[in-house]
């Protein structure tokens, strides 16, 4: 393809909006186009990318039995109220009426629509196991969409769907699909680490993220260095040191406490250290009051108490039903309290002291202990794991949190979506009996993967792709418009363009526009023809990622091209492969 005839029109500077480095070289490299918040146009070069990435996904999940289908993405809302999803999910589900004003969503994913078909056409177990996917596009009102393809609200997306006969055919089959995830990521350029993870709106019983840690991404995970153990920190666990056992039982006292309300001006108040205090928080609970209570030294994860709650929906108490209860957001207690549902952390024990609030204001209590000042009928794991935490599986080393951006996630989703209160889903066994059929579902970002291999492959000047997920393998920049050099360039074009991707600079810039915009650009490998490289017969080869440039005669440009696109190659060695079962 020559440039000029190739619709790309690079950007000096990226717009204001754009930060993160695949947002600013997305747009500056005439990838993608901006249409409104969260909304973007893929251009050529970015739809080749994407295409390519489509690709891998494709022999992957072919390899391990696939079946690709195509799905619509307006969706009848009855499919969505059978699985309760209609009414459970919020904002970011767009829902609408048509002409005959019958109720559709815009599908965010396809777990209704595809058990639906399973419900039609699995009868017997001679239909199972079956995988089902797609590469479709997706449809989320995000509120807040932020770093270009990062977060978006119309996405293109690889899901899939398993059908099993029982839970342990999908626990065989789960191996496959983690592992042709590592392959997928390792195949784009991208080292992921897979972590425990929490199956949220989702559901089921297990689910893994594939992470690649980045100082842009917004998810949170921790990592054992000792023993490898990694969760997000929304289902991480960690050891929590615990407290001095007390060996004296005080009575509680009552102290004034003017406008002190955090935990940290507490600790100063009463010169304690903050492990000592209780930390109330109140949550509304599908519609139920429930207090949080933990320790002062830790936060509440709202994933964890919803978990255990088993909430579809959870958000703080709002002041108005705090105020109708008498009580204070700024000083709530366990202690006193009747008719609030309240659960403890784990780490709160009868053995030491506290301090807590008062249940009102510019009031707290000391001296508190529980199972005599109030009662520990529910408690559980309900806070976030913190940087240091020792590690709870080897108790060996202390975690570390990282940030990253997820890259893929996958879900044991059982019969969430198969049971006789959902799409009840059934089939045949060898005996004639009905049974429940199983479910996993995988899903990946696709626009998201190519950013994500941006914020991994960048430097100052631009992108620095991958050869797998590059628009194009090789750059031809002709530099200058002497007939030798416009001949050399043309005899390179015609001899390699129809044998590699090749992108064939023959604009009439100056050598400093058409260089900077190939590395802006990130192809593997640009070939410079100039002048003074001409007279000696020579091209100057240069190797995107790692900047190294090479000298080569014009009659050893094949041989050296298939040795750099060999070295270029990813690795498939020492990835974290989870053992399939047999």
């Amino acid at each position: 393809m020559r440039y000029s005839q190739a619709f790309i029109h690079t950007l000096f500077e990226a717009p204001k909006e754009a930060e993160t480095p695949s947002h600013i070289f997305l747009l500056r490299g005439s990838f993608v186009y901006p249409i409104a918040a969260g909304l973007y146009s893929l251009m050529p070069l970015g739809h080749r990318a994407v295409e390519k990435i489509k690709r891998i996904i494709r022999e992957e999940l072919d390899a391990i039995g696939g079946l690709e289908v195509t799905m619509p993405v307006v969706n009848p809302a009855e499919l969505w109220k059978k699985t309760g999803r209609y009414f459970h999910i919020g904002d970011e589900l767009i829902r609408f009426k048509d002409r005959r004003d019958r109720q559709f969503v815009l599908a965010m994913t396809h777990e209704e629509v595809v058990t639906d078909i399973a419900k039609q056409f699995v009868r017997s177990y001679r239909d199972l196991p079956v995988m089902l996917y797609q590469i479709q596009t997706k449809i989320r009102d995000e509120a807040r969409p932020r770093a270009g393809l990062l977060r978006v609200r119309e996405f293109q997306m690889k899901d899939a769907y398993s059908f099993h006969p029982d839970f342990n055919d999908l626990d065989v089959y789960y191996p496959k699909i983690y592992n042709a995830y590592l392959r997928i990521f390792a195949r784009c350029g991208l080292k992921s680490t897979p972590i425990e993870a929490d199956s949220g709106i989702m559901g089921g019983s297990g689910s893994h993220e594939f992470m690649l840690e980045s100082v842009n991404g917004e998810d949170h995970f921790v990592l054992c260095p000792g023993c490898g153990y990694a969760a997000n920190t929304e289902k991480a666990v960690g050891m929590k040191p615990e407290r001095t056992p007390s060996t004296q039982s005080p009575a509680r006292e009552k102290v004034h406490t003017p406008g002190v309300k955090t935990i940290a001006d507490l600790a100063g108040f009463f010169d304690a250290p903050q492990e000592s205090f209780l930390k109330t928080v109140a949550y509304v609970a599908d519609e139920n009051l429930v207090f949080a209570v933990v320790r002062g030294d830790f936060n509440v994860s709202a994933t964890k108490l919803g978990a255990y709650l088993k909430a579809v929906h959870l958000d703080y108490a709002p002041e108005k039903i705090l105020s109708g209860k008498g009580l204070n957001g700024g000083f709530l207690s366990p202690v006193g309290i009747k008719g609030v549902r309240i659960v403890c952390d784990s780490a709160i024990t009868e053995s030491a002291l506290y301090i807590a609030g008062a249940n009102e204001p510019d009031m707290h209590l000391k001296n508190v202990l529980p199972g005599r000042d109030f009662e520990l009928k529910e408690s559980a794991d309900i806070v976030e794991v913190r940087e240091g935490d020792r590690c709870a599986v080897c108790g060996k080393a202390d975690l570390e949190l990282r940030r990253g951006i997820e890259l893929g996630h996958t879900f044991k989703l059982g019969v969430k979506y198969t049971a006789p209160e959902s799409m009840d889903v059934t089939y045949l066994d060898g005996a004639g009996e009905p049974n429940r059929v199983v479910m996993g579902c995988y899903g990946i970002g696709v626009e998201r993967l190519l950013a994500s291999i941006i914020e991994k492959w960048h430097d100052e000047s631009g992108m620095r792709l991958p050869a797998s997920i590059a628009p194009y393998q090789i750059i031809l920049s002709q530099l200058g418009n002497q007939p030798e050099v416009v001949a050399m360039a043309e005899r390179i074009y015609s001899k390699f363009g129809p044998v590699w991707e090749l992108l064939f600079d023959d604009r009439s810039e100056s050598p400093g526009v058409k260089l900077k915009d190939a590395d802006l650009l990130g192809i593997p490998v640009r070939l410079v023809v100039s002048r003074k490289l001409e007279k000696s017969g020579d091209v100057e080869i240069k190797i995107r990622q790692t900047g190294e440039v090479r000298i080569c005669p014009e009659k050893d440009i094949e041989a050296t091209l298939e040795a750099i696109f060999r070295e270029l190659e990813p690795s498939m060695e020492n990835l974290p492969y989870m053992d399939e079962k047999a």
